[in-house]
């Protein structure tokens, strides 16, 4: 299990289409994929969960990927998360 904490600098943050793009992101690796902000903990591929944890832009969250590829898992999230992909 690896964790990494990542800034959303997304315009907008995580708004309704970002988050739909983010679960595709994450559905694309085996491993399990989940965000954490403040105290919530939701899994990267729900779309409901993810739009539960209402992150804007600036806001810090905690990517935590655990399974056989963890390592892209983490680095393809942050990567949509950071404006990248």
């Amino acid at each position: 299990m690896i964790q990494k904490s990542v800034q959303i600098k997304l315009e907008g943050g995580l708004e309704a289409r970002k988050v739909a793009m983010l679960v595709q992101v994450a559905s694309q690796y085996e491993s399990s994929v989940h965000i954490e902000s403040a105290e919530k903990k939701v899994n990267a591929k729900s779309i409901m969960g993810m739009m539960g944890l209402g992150l804007g832009s600036g806001d810090t969250a905690t990517i935590v990927a655990d399974g056989n590829d963890e390592e892209a898992a983490v680095a393809g999230i942050e990567n949509f998360l950071s404006g990248i992909e």
